[in-house]
């Protein structure tokens, strides 16, 4: 039924480098959304720069936040980014290990043809 694409596992060499890439891919989500944390909070939630970046990093990495918000905006503004951290997290996370799952994966599936 399915046609099976016998391919040899990547070389340790290239798994490496493509790990990499997906190091360097899943860190630019992780700035770019400590970013926005970091810029909203500053700007919604009044707070400082260092403070604004450490309630992003907290909500961030699922600890929670720092300091208590007074105005409605960031009070909206958290809870939107803690949604949207929830989902970047994971993403984060995934990008990151899809290299070493796909191998898993590949090498799971080698193992099952040679013992066919």
């Amino acid at each position: 039924m399915f046609e099976h694409h016998k391919k040899p596992l990547a070389s340790r060499g290239e798994f490496i480098r493509r790990q990499l890439e997906y190091l360097a891919f899943s860190m630019v989500i992780l700035i770019l959304s400590i970013g926005v944390g970091t810029a909203g909070y500053h700007y919604f939630g009044k707070l400082a720069l260092i403070d604004a970046f450490l309630n992003a990093s907290m909500i961030l990495t699922g600890m929670g936040p720092v300091d208590h918000l007074e105005t409605s905006g960031g009070k909206l503004f958290a809870a939107l980014y803690a949604l949207f951290s929830g989902v970047a997290f994971l993403t984060f996370i995934g990008v990151l290990f899809a290299p070493v799952y796909h191998r898993f994966l590949h090498r799971f599936h080698i193992d099952m043809e040679e013992d066919k």
